[in-house]
Formats: structure tokens, C-alpha cells, sequence
């Protein structure tokens, strides 16, 4: 004789879910470098063992233009805007979590997103601001000296939207996490993270 099924009615608790608005101030110059079409294929030409053709000439406004992360079509400069990846900021923001007493990296990973949509792992934010170029002389490879032209932001702000959940992180834990990760982590080119001074930030006060 089969054994009867007993059905179990579980009642889950909905996720307390809420979202705001954060206004970043940048307290030192956002340096940014996307990957170039050009860069990514000459890596997988290289995973791809090809053969490589002779070195092309530097061209300094080219990779100027290809630093930048683009939310208009790319050198209309009339309708210009340009953005920063939005997860650049939680994984600062996750990182200041060795800065704050009781709070693990673990926790606030699935604590709050920024953003607004979870799925899309490339999402911009758009930097409030006007780019410039720079020329910046790198070690590469093995101390080898080269020349990058990259863009700059100063002075510059974000809004990022947040979405949390307030039954682990309150608004004022995120907002104070977003402040630490501004001093002590940054985002962007050589940043404190990266032994720099750069791409520091700040949570907006009221006056501003």
C-alpha cells in the first residue's frame, strides 16, 4: 500500500526591499579606462596563440576616445555622455566592509545593489562632469616605460540608485559604507585601493 503525501503549506516572508537615490561628490579626479575593442582582440589573439603583425603607431586621441565609457554614440560630442560602471561602486563599498566594525564582505554582497537592474552586470551610471585628456607615463610588463593617454573627470558626481534590504542593512549603514569606500577605496585609475590618490569620493551632503 502506497504512503500517503501530506501536503505542508510555508509561509516565507516577503523581502523588505527599498530603494534611493545616493548622490556621489568626487574629491579627486576620476581617471577611467574602458577596454577598447582593440585591446580585448589583441587578448584573445594572444589566448589564441596568433601570430602578431608589427606595432602599430600610438595614436593618442584614439585612445582617448577608447578610455571613455560611452552612453551616447561614440565621438558625438554634442550629445556626449558618458558613464562609470555601477558596480565599480558596491565592490568599493564591499571592500570598506574591513573598515567597519560587525559587518563582513559576505553580508552586504547580497545586502544592496546598485543599480538598476541586477541582471545587467555592465550597467553605467553617468558622470555628472566634463572629460579631459591626460598623458601619464606606466610601467608595464616588466618595468617596461610606455605612454597612456586616458580621460579625466574633475571636478565630477554620480546619483547612483540603490536598492537594499532593510532587514539586513539600514540606509544609514549603506550611506556610511559608500562614505568609508570613497577615502579608503575609490574607484577608477589609481585609486587608494591601487596604492593612488585618485577617484576619491564622498556622500553628498545638503548643501550640495
Amino acid at each position: 500500500m502506497a504512503a500517503k503525501t501530506q501536503k505542508v503549506v510555508v509561509s516565507i516572508p516577503p523581502l523588505n526591499i527599498r530603494t534611493m537615490e545616493v548622490v556621489l561628490v568626487g574629491d579627486s579626479r576620476l581617471v577611467v579606462h574602458a577596454w577598447s575593442d582593440k585591446a580585448k582582440k589583441m587578448m584573445l589573439d594572444k589566448q589564441m596563440k596568433k601570430a602578431k603583425g608589427g606595432k602599430e603607431a600610438k595614436d593618442p586621441e584614439q585612445d582617448y576616445l577608447e578610455s571613455l565609457y560611452w552612453m551616447s554614440p561614440v565621438g558625438d560630442w554634442k550629445k556626449a555622455k558618458f558613464g562609470f560602471p555601477a558596480i565599480a561602486f558596491k565592490a568599493a563599498a564591499v571592500d570598506a566592509c574591513s573598515q567597519v566594525d560587525g559587518m563582513t564582505k559576505v553580508m552586504a554582497r547580497g545586502a544592496f545593489h546598485v543599480g538598476l537592474s541586477a541582471a545587467d552586470s555592465d550597467e553605467l551610471v553617468e558622470i555628472q562632469g566634463k572629460p579631459a585628456m591626460r598623458e601619464d607615463m606606466v610601467r608595464v610588463g616588466m618595468g617596461t616605460a610606455d605612454i597612456r593617454y586616458r580621460a579625466e573627470f574633475w571636478p565630477w558626481r554620480v546619483v547612483l540608485p540603490v536598492r537594499y534590504n532593510v532587514s539586513v542593512f539600514s540606509a544609514e549603514q549603506i550611506l556610511n559604507l559608500l562614505n568609508i569606500a570613497g577615502f579608503a577605496v575609490g574607484v577608477g585609475e589609481h585609486r587608494p585601493q591601487r596604492d593612488g590618490q585618485w577617484g576619491l569620493f564622498h556622500v553628498a551632503n545638503d548643501k550640495e
